[in-house]
This record gives structure tokens, sequence and C-alpha cells, in this order.
């Protein structure tokens, strides 16, 4: 219980989500920028090592930024610009390219208890004869994805910079690709990391999971269930075929965790219906998995790839979750006659209590 709790400190999370880049070459010479990012993270300098905001020494920074309408937020972002432009770097053949702030567009303050997403849009003038740019972004500034469209509209090139690395030389003239076990690979790290360190809630699930039987066999038909269900509902999520906002989607992610907690506190025994509970909640924890899809900017281009990527590290993710939770206690108690009176029911309540109280913040029962 106290390993939980310690971990949920503030039980609201703030994922870091990656500022989405969008170049594109507009003729005689210039090159623009279009940014959709979470400005309060930026102006914060959060930091791309931090997975969720509160984990930030600026995390009382972020949260006031965050309480700002767009006016005020307007102010500071003109206060910062300079520093947002000293770390936004395009180099074309190596010579800096000096960007400006050609317009902002910032949203009201919505609901706080999910991230405001703003959008800029930069734009610089390239030497003569350039042959190919290369973009980075401050890792003080979070992640980032930049992307490039071809003639045809679609992303024929896009790159995940999760540590502010350099994006490779994209060409002026186009022509740019990234191949499927780029992406494949890409995808991997992301899905992994969206569950461990990132995904707290999906872990929490996968526990609860594991809690009431270690079994390998038994746990293993959970978790396939589990995955084929939410594959399903972020494909046809990222299809456009079911949309569903976050703001009902995060809530019942939480009531999914309370049952689970709940029905491991009620029987000792895993009934032959639960498979099919979890497939269900499988099919609501994928609605999840596609808003971060969606904001990393998965092009239509790479869907396959991408999508196989994501699911394969999002299940590599939550085998570490259980092999942990194996290595920590069930290859050594789980056999023991207190098993479900001390390590079963404690941490099933404390699970409970985590989510339930994630169920009210994410409903607005309590702020």
């Amino acid at each position: 219980m106290l390993l939980v709790f310690a971990s949920c400190a503030d039980l609201l999370a703030h994922e870091i989500r990656p500022a989405i880049v969008d170049l594109e070459f507009v003729g005689d010479g210039v090159v623009r920028l279009d940014m959709s990012l979470i400005l309060e993270a930026a102006l914060a300098e959060i930091g791309a090592d931090h997975g969720d905001t509160d984990d930030s020494p600026n995390a009382q920074r972020y949260d006031q930024f965050r309480l700002m309408d767009e006016t005020d937020l307007a102010t500071e972002f003109s206060r910062f610009r300079a520093r947002f432009l000293n770390g936004v770097t395009l180099k074309a053949d190596d010579a800096p390219v000096s960007l400006v702030v050609e317009a902002v567009d910032l949203d009201p303050v919505g609901d706080v208890d999910f991230a405001r997403l703003s959008r800029l849009t930069l734009s610089g003038q390239l030497p003569p004869n350039t042959k190919a740019v290369v973009f980075a972004f401050d890792p003080s500034f979070g992640p980032s994805v930049i992307r490039v469209a071809d003639n045809a509209g679609e992303y024929s090139y896009s790159a995940y910079l999760e540590d502010g690395g350099s994006s490779e030389p994209i060409p002026v003239e186009g022509g740019l690709t990234v191949s499927a076990g780029q992406i494949i690979g890409d995808y991997i790290g992301i899905g992994f990391t969206h569950i461990v360190p990132k995904g707290l809630d999906h872990i929490l699930f996968v526990v609860g999971l594991f809690l009431l039987s270690p079994r390998l066999k038994l746990l293993l038909i959970q978790i396939t269930s589990f995955t084929v269900a939410h594959s399903v509902t972020l494909a046809l999520a990222m299809l456009g075929v079911i949309s569903v906002p976050a703001s009902i989607v995060e809530p019942l992610i939480a009531a999914s965790i309370v049952f689970i907690a709940v029905e491991n506190l009620m029987t000792s025994r895993l009934s032959p219906w639960r498979p099919f509970v979890v497939f269900g909640f499988g099919l609501l924890h994928g609605l999840g998995f596609a808003g971060v899809l969606t904001e990393i900017g998965l092009s239509p281009a790479h869907f396959v790839s991408g999508l196989i990527g994501f699911n394969v590290g999002v299940e590599a993710g939550q085998l570490a979750v259980v092999a942990a939770c194996y290595a920590l206690f069930g290859a050594w108690f789980s056999d023991k006659s207190w098993y479900r009176a001390r390590v079963t029911m404690p941490m099933s309540l404390a699970i409970a209590a985590v989510a339930v109280w994630w169920f009210a913040e994410r409903t607005g029962m309590i702020a």
C-alpha cells in the first residue's frame, strides 16, 4: 500500500505530450513550422526527461500557467519568445535559420484536468540553394515530433525526437521517407514508455489482474484478452470509425481499475467470465491509447507499421509489469496461506482507493 500511495502523491497525472511540428517549404525559400504543443509545459521548461509534469521542480509554475486565460498566457509567451526561438533550431546545410513567430493561437481555459493545446506558426528564410534542413527542439521544452508532408499531403516523413536530438537532414525538394522497420522500432519505444513509466493507470490495472491469480496461464489469458481488445479499438479510433472524448474515456478507465480491485476484494477465485470483462475494459483502454497516437501524429502512410510497433511496445510494457510483480512477491509468496490476506487484499484496497480518487478528479467531483 505504501508503494502504491508513494507513487501517487499527486493522483491526477499531467503527462508530458510531444509538440507536433509540421514543416513545410512554401516557396521562394520560405520555410514554415506549424506547431501544436502544450505551451504551458514549454514556458515552465518541464523538460523531456520528465514523463509527468508533477515530477519536475517547475510543476508549480506549470500549474499556474494552466489556470491563465488566453490573454495572460499570450503575455507570458511574449516575455518568453526570445528564449523559445532560441530553443527551436533549424539549420539549412549547417547554417542557422533565423525564425520569427508569425501567429499564436491560444484557447480559453477549459477543463483544467486536461492539457490545453496551443498552436504556433514560425517561419524563416532559407539561404539560396539550400539542399536540406535539420530540425531540433530544446529538450527543456519537452519531446517533439517533426513531420513533413509530400505532394499528396501525406506525411512521408515523421520522427519522434524524445530527447531533444536532431532530425535527419530533410531535403527541400522532398523525397525523404521512413522505412516500416524504423517506424515499428520508434513506436515500440513509444508504446513501452506509455506503460512504463508513464501509464500509471494501466500499470495498476495490470497489477490488479495479477493480484487475484498469479498463476501464469490464467494471467496470460487475461492479458491476451486485454491486448486483443485494446488493439481493436485503437485501430478503429485511429481510422476515425469511432471517437470518444477523453473527458469520458479517462473517468471510465479509472472506473475499470476500481472494478478489478473491488472484485479482488470480493472473491478469492478467478471467475470464468473475468476474461470477458477484461476484454470489455481492454476496448475502453484502447480508446485511451488512441489519444496518445493522435497527439503524437501517426500519419496514414505509417498506419500499419506504427500500430504494430505501438501494440508490441504496450504488450512488452504490460509483460514487464507482470514480471516485476512476479519477481517482487509472486514467486516468493503466492503459494503461502497468508498471500491473500497480506498481499492481495491490502494492495487491491490501495489500488481501489487510488482509482476512486482518479475517477472523482476526472469527473470534476473534486478539484
